[in-house]
């Protein structure tokens, strides 16, 4: 019985839709954090898991095993950057503990931007940003959505911050395995729970909405414009892109192959 671990985000609806009956008489679906799924394949608690594609090059699992993702082609709503301050004036920033592929996203866009090495600082999930000793939050998920603006002057979406500045995707997790696992399975069977989530983008937003406090039309506008659910050969040069940044600043080796299970 295979261990499979998603994202316990909006996000990810779509990708697992009716997925844990997919799963009935192979394997078993948790949901977490993104971190937490991360740290839970590494240790050989998860088989497979929907992991942030920073943790990907940073070695954890061994290879990519389904061309169903979370990504975005633009903004995505659900990752923000709030600064008190002019962007270029950002000395301390709050990064939220819950997605570090995010995290890392905005240190690269600070420093492609404004040559930035911010302090940063954790921001934990239970914490007020408004009230946080900092120049400037990282938001991301469901309370990104409908930020605080009081106290902030700036707001970035991130995602559409990316693709501006690289005119590629941006990818945020991806499916990926551990070594040793038998995978054959698992493209066509993620994959299928894709395409049935994308088919029923409208029944999963009005069962969402009213428990994340965001109306079902802004929901269903979230999945189908703000989100693009498919690790496409553009999506793959973001995903390289992203890591030759990344190494620049020293948050993940210089190099690392995308590996993709056999089909």
């Amino acid at each position: 019985m295979l261990r499979i671990g998603a994202v316990s985000y909006l996000n990810t609806r779509p990708l697992i839709y009716g997925l844990a009956d997919r799963l009935a008489g192979k394997g078993k679906l948790t949901l977490n954090l993104p971190s937490r799924l991360a740290d839970d394949l590494s240790a050989g608690r998860l088989d497979v898991a929907l992991i942030p594609s920073i943790e990907y090059f940073r070695g954890v699992g061994e290879q990519i095993v389904s061309d169903a993702a979370i990504a975005c082609r633009g903004p995505v709503w659900s990752v923000r950057l709030l600064s008190r301050v002019p962007a270029a004036q950002i000395k301390r920033l709050a990064l939220d503990v819950g997605s570090r592929t995010s995290a890392a996203l905005v240190r690269i866009l600070l420093h492609e931007r404004f040559g930035l090495r911010p302090e940063t600082i954790p921001l934990p999930m239970e914490s007020d940003p408004e009230t946080i000793d900092a120049d400037a939050v990282l938001l991301i998920g469901d309370r990104a959505m409908h930020p605080p603006t009081g106290v902030f002057r700036e707001i970035w979406d991130l995602g559409d911050r990316w693709c501006q500045w690289t005119e590629l995707p941006f990818v945020f997790a991806m499916w990926v395995a551990r070594a040793g696992v038998d995978v054959s399975d698992m493209a066509d069977l993620l994959s299928a729970a894709r395409a049935d989530g994308v088919a029923h983008l409208a029944e999963i937003a009005d069962c969402e909405a009213g428990t994340h406090g965001l109306t079902t039309s802004e929901l269903e506008t979230y999945f189908t414009k703000n989100l693009h659910f498919q690790l496409g050969l553009s999506e793959q040069a973001g995903l390289r892109l992203y890591q030759q940044r990344a190494a620049t600043l020293g948050l993940v080796p210089a190099k690392r192959e995308l590996v993709f299970s056999p089909t």
